[in-house]
């Protein structure tokens, strides 16, 4: 599946040194992957494609984060 393949390359995509369009531009990615995987995943209930949705889950929060900056004090 070629949604698979983005995914993992997406997964192993390197986070340092982006700017913060780019941060933008990965999280819409990682939305998107993850929408439609979900759609898959809701026919198929397979477990793999619940645990690759996670990961990316995951990697979008640091994202997000990192775009949200840190609160001031």
């Amino acid at each position: 599946m070629d949604l698979l393949k983005e995914a993992q390359e997406f997964e192993q995509m390197k986070m340092s040194n982006m700017s913060t369009s780019d941060r933008v531009v990965a999280s819409r990615e990682a939305k998107k992957l993850i929408l439609a995987i979900n759609e898959i995943y809701k026919q198929t209930k397979d477990a793999d494609l619940m645990d690759l949705m996670k990961r990316l889950t995951d990697k979008k929060r640091k994202i997000e984060k990192r775009l949200k900056g840190r609160p001031a004090a």
